[in-house]
């Protein structure tokens, strides 16, 4: 699982990590708001949310559909709560994230195990190519 602003730096700046990837359908009305909301801030040009929208578009084309079936209340921000029920639904063994709020969950009532993208590719990446 890949929380949105992951998905949108890996884009922007350094690429994605190959990964098997899920998503709900209230992850997917993310993935296509915050780009438009990028924009509208002047935080990215026309030209860049285009290339974010096709990029989005290419990543979720690969996506597994998850509905979550759970509503959690775990997280400090409610909003992220999404993302912890998106993992367990689909039963994800990672979520990739840079969120504060998410990062520092210390009690998670399922298996999960939260990392930063750095983590990721460097940790957890690397052990997985061993087995």
């Amino acid at each position: 699982m890949l929380d949105t602003g992951v998905l949108i730096s890996g884009f922007v700046f350094d690429g994605m990590p190959e990964a098997e990837i899920y998503a709900s359908p209230e992850l997917l009305k993310e993935y296509r708001d915050v780009p438009l909301h990028l924009e509208a801030e002047a935080k990215i040009d026309h030209n860049q949310l285009k290339l974010l929208v096709t990029g989005i578009a290419v990543f979720v084309s690969k996506a597994k559909i998850v509905n979550p079936a759970k509503k959690l209340q775990i997280c400090r921000d409610p909003c992220d709560n999404m993302l912890l029920e998106c993992c367990l639904a689909s039963n994800a063994d990672f979520l990739v994230t840079g969120d504060k709020d998410l990062l520092e969950i210390k009690n998670i009532p399922f298996r999960l195990t939260i990392v930063t993208p750095k983590e990721f590719v460097e940790d957890v990446s690397f052990n997985m190519g061993k087995q």
